[in-house]
């Protein structure tokens, strides 16, 4: 019957297939434009510029730094490492329990501190405020009136009610959903945020104005912080989560910034007054003629965190003997490569730091010092008059790109002749940390799961 006009069986068999590739070819241009057509609102749940950005330049301070409204007075170089350094043990420990609680299968723990602060303002009219940034946790929070506990903080905190742009997220909403640990009161969602040294944020997410560099990025869902309890918050008024998470501020920006973001952190010998510059958008790429690139490696365990793949280590030009599969990713989710921007110093697994240790004790003909009241493990004695050293380069062999570590990226002198190396030992995780980044401009693409770096004078941008 449905072939009754054909003059026969395979010319009705050729119509039907010639118009089975015809919808074939045509389904999934319908399926694109389907998609397309949804404003950028409705498919991430923030509404922002219809047209990309130009770019954003945002200057990062260290949270120690005078600039910073936390920062103690009067105190030395030697002391804002020390302190530095213990954010960095407490940051490792965190980020550790948060990978045992995956495994474990428990709520889910974040870092939840960080070494730099960026200045934002939020709601209408505008209220300033300085966060920290924190490249591994999603949730971007600040205190919010009415406080059932909230810390002290040296801005205003932010009320809600004061504000025309606020409004709260519905229960239905993915990314309500995309919380780790939520709850529904009425049509309210309310969540609860935890950091692995007990600390937490609790009270109800929102979409709410926020204005970076003097351009309002409107519907952003923040978390509006009523109940903020712990000891590792009092670096800034809240956090700006730059995670992988679809909750993360750059990921709700999506597109509208091309899904990426760039930084360039000065050295820490520089003066603390001198600022890291953090571009995101159009502004954040790299213009060197010397990129090097190497893949992001997703975790489905830790989705928040940027994982590199490191292959090996050189110091002077000679590859350290580390055993295979030392820095592996586990399908547990323990052991990888991250690179974090909130913690200081590096921390390798144990039988890696051993091979860097004393690949560099044997480079380095200067006598051994006790660095312990630092809070680091190799130090050198460089006021030795009849001792002359060079200190040799250290290389991490990331998958397809070489990052090479002059002295200052891997060794911290505190001005009183004492020299120390700026890398830990760790156990069921590594970190690459930020004194090894300082004068690279670093890339982060996670439209395209890339990261990419330049050796970059950073003062200089």
């Amino acid at each position: 019957m449905a072939c009754q006009f054909a003059t026969s069986f395979a010319a009705c068999k050729c119509l039907l297939i010639t118009f089975t590739i015809l919808l074939i070819s045509v389904f999934p241009l319908i399926q694109s434009r389907h998609v397309t057509n949804f404003p950028v609102r409705e498919l991430v749940g923030v509404g922002l510029p219809e047209e990309p950005l130009i770019g954003l330049r945002i200057d990062l301070v260290r949270t120690d730094s005078p600039l910073s409204p936390f920062s103690p007075a009067n105190i030395t170089s030697t002391d804002r490492l020390k302190r530095a350094i213990k954010r960095s043990h407490e940051r490792l420990e965190k980020l550790q329990r948060s990978v045992d609680h995956v495994k474990a299968v428990e709520a889910p723990v974040y870092a939840g501190n960080g070494e730099f602060l960026m200045k934002m303002a939020i709601g209408t009219p505008s209220l300033s405020f300085s966060a920290v940034l924190d490249t591994g946790s999603d949730l971007t929070w600040t205190q919010c009136k009415p406080c059932t506990d909230c810390y002290r903080q040296p801005t205003p905190i932010f009320d809600p009610s004061q504000s025309s742009s606020y409004s709260k997220v519905p229960c239905t909403s993915s990314l309500c959903q995309a919380l780790p640990m939520y709850s529904c009161t009425g049509s309210n969602c309310e969540y609860l945020y935890t950091y692995g040294d007990q600390s937490s944020t609790e009270g109800i997410l929102a979409y709410e104005s926020f204005t970076l560099s003097s351009q309002s990025l409107p519907h952003v869902a923040f978390g509006c912080g009523q109940d903020n309890e712990g000891g590792g918050f009092s670096q800034g008024g809240g956090l700006v989560g730059f995670g992988r998470g679809p909750l993360s501020f750059i990921s709700q920006l999506g597109q509208s910034v091309g899904n990426k973001f760039s930084y360039c952190l000065v050295s820490v010998s520089d003066p603390p007054s001198k600022t890291s510059p953090l571009f995101i958008g159009k502004t954040a790429s790299l213009n060197s003629k010397t990129v090097s690139s190497t893949p992001l490696v997703q975790s489905t365990s830790n989705p928040t965190f940027y994982y590199l793949s490191l292959e090996g280590i050189s110091v002077g030009g000679q590859l350290l003997d580390i055993p295979d599969g030392t820095f592996d990713l586990q399908f547990d989710g323990s052991g990888g490569v991250i690179i974090d921007s909130g913690t200081t110093v590096t921390y390798l697994e144990q039988t890696a730091y051993d091979s860097v240790k004393e690949a560099v004790i044997s480079s380095v003909s200067l006598p051994q010092v006790d660095g312990s009241n630092i809070g680091l493990d190799l130090c050198f004695d460089q006021q030795s008059a009849s001792s002359t050293s060079n200190f040799p380069t250290i290389t991490f062999h990331f998958e397809g790109a070489d990052f090479n570590l002059p002295k200052e990226n891997y060794i911290y002198s505190d001005g009183s002749g004492i020299a120390c190396l700026a890398m830990l030992p760790s156990n069921g995780m590594s970190i690459f940390g930020n004194i090894q980044q300082q004068n690279y401009q670093i890339l982060y693409d996670n439209g395209r799961n890339v990261l990419s770096f330049a050796p970059t004078v950073c003062d200089t941008l």
